[in-house]
């Protein structure tokens, strides 16, 4: 998949723990790409926008 034309955004969920972050690309068509920002040309994972939906607003189980 091209993502050269993804924007790329430090996700709201990362913390500011000095450079563990998650970066999100939301402006593709029919997807979400996902990043580590330590790697910026490493591999990215993607996702369908309704499957992204449904793990950002998932509940985490507790052990």
């Amino acid at each position: 998949m091209d993502l050269s034309n993804a924007i790329w955004r430090k996700s709201t969920r990362s913390g500011n723990n000095g450079g563990s972050c998650v970066e999100v690309a939301r402006n593709l068509p029919g997807v979400v790409a996902v990043r580590d920002s330590k790697d910026r040309s490493g591999p990215a994972l993607t996702f369908a926008p309704t499957a992204w939906a449904a793990f950002v607003t998932s509940t985490p189980s507790r052990p």
